[in-house]
């Protein structure tokens, strides 16, 4: 395992730490304004976590289809990437 791979990982693991604490924070009555807080952070966790794949995607597997020459292999990594983000919307 590389330790681009383990530290997604580890964060992944810290986020599903935090899931379990909102839970419990919802359990326990918690302030709203302090769970929400934390949904926030999770979020923010998420999205560095998203922003990492991405980054890897983009050095592999796009840059596999670059440097392959295959027309057709490009054109599907990059319609991939333009359903992704059509689905955000």
């Amino acid at each position: 395992m590389g330790r681009a791979h383990s530290t997604k990982i580890n964060r992944l693991n810290r986020i599903a730490g935090q899931v379990r604490g909102v839970a419990q924070m919802i359990e326990d009555d918690r302030y709203c304004i302090d769970i929400l807080h934390q949904i926030q952070a999770i979020k923010a966790a998420l999205a560095k976590v998203e922003s990492l794949v991405l980054k890897d995607h983009a050095a592999s597997c796009i840059g596999a289809a670059i440097a392959s020459g295959d027309e057709a292999e490009q054109r599907q990594k990059f319609e991939e990437l333009v359903e992704l983000f059509e689905k955000r919307r």
